[in-house]
């Protein structure tokens, strides 16, 4: 997904603070960078998704911000993907930023980013050329069980798998088929200053309904849940191997709901459907129109189709 939005251009607050992060390790804004030529001193200006994510908000996010608070005390994103929302109001946090995800590889990979940025570095070298067919669904059935290994695996995979589609089966196996793109890797520059940001910021593989439990009075919430199928041959709702169905969608509402009574301000997106409206008519719609990349049947080239959506907005 290609990034135009500027992180920074409408921050208001002061950034995370730098920290220790909740595994004792050193906030990457106090990491020694003199490994990498020419960085400039402030590296967290460029930060920005590094990820490429179906469904993935970068597109709106002009449409978001007006809805979100200006300042707020923690920052809490329980359905994390490329964490577009995350880069462009981190700075309008004055407290912890508390990312979350039930998806376990990617949630790896973050914790990856944060910690250990030079080896991820050097581990995806490995997949440089390695564009065929033919390696791809080699690359694919493997299984590291180490952390640095799977998660250069997985941005592999991020960058070249149909439309970057995370896709699993009921055993949890990625099964996306090959995207016919080559592999990118990320300029080194660009994922230090990803890590910095992510210094102080706690990454944990949660079900939302335990992440919502923490947000308290004066906290933000973004969720961006995944979308319920528009068929009922639909693959898309394969994101983990639980699937997030119509009585998922039910709870979250309940917990927004919870949230409001909390004094926590929150914001979730979605797909415009009478269900959406019926299961969050306590609170604010915003109805919009957007256009999204989807797939062409029985063609590996995608299409660009308008897209009914809603910004939910809860007073906190």
């Amino acid at each position: 997904m290609t990034n135009n939005f500027d992180p920074n251009e409408e921050a208001v607050a002061m950034a995370c603070d730098s920290t220790l992060s909740p595994s004792g390790l050193v906030a990457a804004s106090s990491r020694d960078v003199s490994w990498l030529p020419g960085l400039e001193p402030d590296v967290t200006k460029s930060a920005k998704p590094f990820l490429r994510w179906a469904g993935g908000k970068t597109r709106l996010m002009q449409a978001l911000l007006p809805h979100f608070p200006a300042g707020f005390r923690s920052y809490h994103e329980p359905f994390l993907g490329a964490g577009s929302v995350f880069f462009a109001v981190r700075r309008r946090a004055t407290g912890k930023c508390f990312l979350s995800d039930l998806n376990s590889e990617l949630i790896n990979a973050w914790r990856v980013v944060r910690e250990r940025p030079e080896e991820f570095l050097d581990a995806i070298e490995l997949y440089r050329g390695r564009d065929g067919e033919k390696e791809y669904y080699a690359i694919r059935d493997e299984a590291p069980e180490e952390g640095i290994a799977r998660a250069a695996r997985f941005f592999y995979l991020n960058q070249t798998s149909w439309n970057s589609l995370w896709r699993v089966n009921r055993w949890g196996v990625f099964n996306v088929p090959w995207g016919a793109r080559s592999f990118r890797g990320i300029d080194a520059a660009e994922l230090l200053a990803v890590s910095s940001v992510l210094g102080s910021a706690e990454i944990a593989e949660l079900d939302f309904r335990e992440a919502l439990e923490r947000p308290r009075r004066g906290d933000f919430v973004y969720m961006d849940p995944p979308y319920l199928p528009v068929s009922d041959t639909s693959k898309f709702a394969g994101y983990t191997e639980k699937r997030f169905r119509r009585a998922c969608l039910a709870e979250l509402a309940t917990c927004c709901e919870r949230l409001s009574k909390r004094r926590v301000s929150w914001v979730l997106s979605n797909r415009d459907t009478p269900v959406v409206r019926k299961l969050f008519s306590f609170a604010r719609i915003v109805a919009l129109t957007t256009r999204r990349s989807v797939a062409a049947q029985n063609r590996r080239d995608v299409e660009p189709a308008a897209s009914p959506e809603v910004i939910i907005v809860g007073q906190g």
